[in-house]
């Protein structure tokens, strides 16, 4: 047998081997979450997620079997890219089946659901009225461990047999030299969030045990979903604003720049990124309450509603305290201009990221003070990230371009799409600014009533936008490059060529 089609080979029983293990462990999962619904005695509920979970374990066990015998070895980007596109695809599918077995969702809604819930955007296509609680928290789950990520989760799991995986889901916060202690302090700082805000949720908003857990997970995750038809405004609590408000600039913070504030105040102090998201809100929320709120809700209504919607949008998260049918178009604008801007790099917000807009930034004013300076000055920009300094190099500035042009690439198809319906420009916008930097806040486009149209492209928004857009493109291309290569070398064997 060829070398190449023998190390082929061996790569792709590594890939299986670690995408089986995946699935059989989410497989057990969702068995074991589905088992909360025989407390509630909700049996069908129960079903569905039995059904889901064994349908996950029998797939993983097959991929498990393809690669029977296969020594484990450390993950290459290339495997771990492939592995983070067939884990991502797989158990959104999965997820989503639960909401079909029960006949909550058709497979077309339950995928866009699922994708919804992983991805932290957080438009849906279900009633929260009448569907049941277990659901619910899963919904809410779905955001949680979305955001975390099943990278961070191997990482912890397996150590350095997961860093490609890691590196492939587009995470660059090694907050300690050593990987695997690095995924588990960002997951403490994670779940000590999580404590933090139910509690306050619980005791100083008030709100019900299962409001306060549920929406506490989806505000750190940035994800939006509520256990409320009105989101957030529902409960018209200050108090649950304000600290949701908080777990949202938290969700929208970069886990390394949670550690830098921990241990390295004076490096905390340094990092851009918390000063730009400052910088910027205390633009758009004047600007959103003078041109939009106040004219609606008074000048202290406004206030509050300005600053919750503004962070919202910012940070990626989607709740909402109100309706959006009455906004002008500047107010629009704003919140659309918000959801593309995102949070900080390595948070679990979307969109283009705040590293990447200050990185523009510098090189901008850097480009019009060189032209002042003596003609052979030689200087280069370094950025605090975290509680590390990095040099912005091509390669930084390679990965800027292609982000912000892919972005705008697809938004801008997205935005055709939408207005091909019959939807308004501003509305269109808005809409697919939402679905592509997972945020999920809704003009009224994204209903269970959409067009199939519609709903498949929210649905690959938001799946291309959470793992921004190439570790997508290139898993596809290595799979397909690597079948036509298969096809060539037995092709060759054929007519009798000698080894590739």
């Amino acid at each position: 047998m060829p070398k190449y089609l023998s190390n082929l080979k061996y790569r792709y029983k590594l890939v299986f081997k670690n995408t089986g293990l995946m699935l059989v462990y989410f497989g057990i999962g969702l068995i074991l979450f589905g088992s909360l619904a025989l407390f509630y005695k909700d049996f069908n509920s129960f079903y569905s997620f039995l059904e889901s979970g064994l349908i996950s374990i029998f797939t993983g066990s097959f991929f498990i079997l393809l690669s029977w015998n296969t020594k484990n070895s450390a993950i290459n980007i290339q495997d771990a890219i492939v592995i983070i596109f067939l884990v991502w695809t797989l158990a959104i599918f999965f997820s989503a089946l639960p909401f079909v077995f029960s006949g909550i969702l058709n497979i077309h809604q339950a995928i866009f659901e699922s994708t919804s819930g992983w991805t932290t955007t957080g438009l849906t296509l279900v009633d929260v009225t009448k569907i049941p609680k277990i659901f619910l928290l899963w919904r809410s789950l779905m955001q949680y461990f979305g955001g975390a990520g099943f990278a961070l989760i191997m990482v912890i799991a397996t150590g350095a047999l997961g860093v490609g995986l890691y590196q492939a889901e587009g995470r660059t916060d090694n907050v300690v030299p050593n990987l695997r202690d690095s995924a588990k302090i960002i997951f403490g700082i994670y779940i000590s969030w999580a404590i933090i805000g139910i509690i306050l949720l619980k005791f100083i908003a008030g709100l019900s045990f299962f409001d306060s857990f549920n929406h506490t997970l989806t505000a750190l995750a940035t994800g939006g979903f509520s256990t409320k038809v009105n989101s957030i405004g529902e409960f018209n609590n200050i108090n649950a604003e304000i600290i949701i408000m908080v777990l949202m600039i938290a969700g929208g913070t970069g886990f390394g720049v949670h550690y830098a504030a921990l241990r390295r105040r004076d490096l905390f102090r340094k990092n851009p990124e918390p000063k730009t998201m400052f910088f910027i809100l205390i633009i758009s929320i004047p600007l959103i309450l003078f041109f939009t709120t106040k004219l609606l809700y008074g000048f202290w209504g406004g206030l509050r509603h300005s600053a919750f919607q503004a962070i919202s949008a910012l940070t990626g998260t989607g709740f909402s305290t109100v309706s959006f049918e009455n906004w002008n178009g500047f107010g629009l604008l704003i919140m659309t201009i918000l959801m593309i801007l995102g949070g900080m790099m390595d948070s679990t917000s979307g969109g283009l990221k705040l590293f990447r807009i200050f990185v523009i930034w510098k090189i901008i004013t850097h480009q019009i003070k060189n032209y002042f300076k003596p003609e052979g000055s030689i200087f280069h920009i370094e950025v605090y990230k975290g509680i590390s300094k990095k040099k912005i190099s091509y390669d930084t500035l390679k990965d800027v371009i292609a982000v912000v042009f892919m972005y705008f690439l697809i938004y801008t198809i997205g935005v055709l799409v939408l207005l091909s319906y019959g939807y308004s420009m501003e509305d269109s916008l808005f809409e697919y600014a939402s679905a592509l930097s997972a945020v999920g806040l809704s003009i009224g486009i994204t209903t269970p009533n959409s067009p199939l149209g519609v709903i498949w492209i929210e649905t690959i928004g938001m799946y291309l936008g959470r793992l921004e857009f190439f570790v997508i493109f290139f898993a596809i291309i290595k799979i397909f490059r690597d079948i036509k290569d298969i096809i060539q070398i037995k092709f060759s064997k054929i007519r009798g060529g000698g080894p590739f």
